[in-house]
């Protein structure tokens, strides 16, 4: 039987600040919305693209150096124009709210990494793109959806071991009894897990989080030092009984799927429009790199659409991990603590606007998440 809850209540001071926070970021991301999508327009507007695609033509016949001049010239200048913007939102804003432990080094060491890691595998699926536009023009869009799938299927498997050490310091757990509890509780819902590790969540954030990374040989649990040092071990179980049931419910391989199908989508409406927009936008054909910002706006635009059923989809998903968790752990007040703590922690609004929920959130609100455990508990 679950001991008694010490019962985490929220603290309103954090949540007139958690609501401050959440309209200045959700106005952020509407500036960088409309920034980007004015940039491409530009591009158009002015036939820049023409004239870009015009000067790399002549330095060079090679079709893939001619998108790799072209993306270089086209993306360097958003970085830089969006760059402020971004400092602001990532670096600025978190410490004005006192969320933030990271240095200005350490922010632009991220920001490089990141540059370099998107720069690498971006060119990558481009390059492969532009190639299929080439050589089936017609099809396309039916291949490049199946690449995507693919990328998406490795990037999962190859991000716990290579991609996210690239950020942050991953080191085995040396708490025992937590590993053993945590361990014994994938063993009960069928799900082997390769090991129990933590991170130096602490060097970038106060904000508290924990995951199960991987597939197959490379699943692993891996826990903030953040999350470690302020729950309690009834909390952090319940934490990770929802991850989970993410495995357990093959959620994964849904979102995985949902999304190649919103992309391939994405592709098929960009070959539509492509097709026709190819003698007013003076491009020599659908492989012209000269397209690379319709490309971009139609993709975005079908991207920003799709997100609130993207979005609802999630939300349903998280429901049911929450259910899981609840009955698999029997310690539903643990995990009504548990949401509370994080809110409190993590600077989440707690109960936000329907719209808000409706549009932008992935996870159910907490205050819906920490009203069903209680309502479980009998509380």
């Amino acid at each position: 039987m679950e001991q008694p809850s010490s019962f985490v209540v929220l603290d309103d001071e954090r949540q007139i600040q958690a609501r401050r926070y959440a309209r200045i970021s959700r106005r952020l991301m509407l500036v960088d919305l409309v920034l980007g999508g004015l940039y491409m327009a530009v591009w158009l507007i002015s036939s820049l693209n023409i004239i870009l695609r015009d000067w790399v033509a002549g330095l060079t016949g090679s079709a893939f150096l001619q998108l790799l001049l072209c993306s270089v010239v086209f993306g360097l200048p958003y970085f830089i124009i969006d760059l402020p913007l971004s400092f602001y939102s990532g670096y600025v804003l978190p410490h004005r709210f006192d969320q933030s432990t990271q240095t200005l080094k350490n922010w632009i060491g991220d920001q490089l990494k990141g540059l370099g890691l998107t720069s690498i595998l971006g060119m990558g699926v481009l390059q492969i793109v532009y190639w299929l536009l080439r050589v089936s023009p017609d099809l396309w869009w039916l291949y490049a959806g199946g690449v995507m799938l693919f990328f998406s299927v490795i990037l999962s498997t190859l991000a716990p071991v290579i991609i996210m050490p690239i950020f942050y310091k991953f080191t085995p757990l040396d708490d025992e009894e937590l590993v053993r509890r945590l361990k014994n509780l994938g063993e009960r819902v069928g799900t082997k897990i390769e090991g129990v590790y933590r991170f130096d969540m602490s060097t970038r954030t106060k904000s508290a989080n924990a995951a199960v990374m991987g597939l197959g040989s490379t699943r692993r649990i891996v826990l903030g030092d953040t999350l470690i040092e302020q729950f309690t071990h009834d909390e952090i179980e319940t934490v990770l009984a929802h991850e989970l049931a993410h495995i357990h419910h093959r959620d994964m391989p849904l979102l995985i799927l949902s999304g190649s199908v919103i992309t391939l989508g994405s592709f098929w409406i960009a070959h539509l429009i492509m097709r026709t927009a190819i003698d007013p936008l003076q491009l020599s054909g659908p492989a012209d790199p000269a397209g690379l910002p319709v490309f971009g706006l139609i993709i975005g635009l079908v991207s920003l659409i799709t997100m609130p059923l993207s979005n609802g989809f999630s939300r349903w998903r998280e429901r049911m991990a929450d259910s899981f968790a609840l009955k698999t752990t029997g310690k539903p007040l643990a995990f009504a603590d548990a949401m509370t703590r994080l809110a409190n922690q993590n600077l989440g609004e707690a109960d936000p606007e329907r719209w808000v929920v409706l549009l932008l959130y992935s996870h159910p609100p907490i205050s819906e998440r920490v009203a069903k455990a209680r309502a479980a508990a009998g509380s």
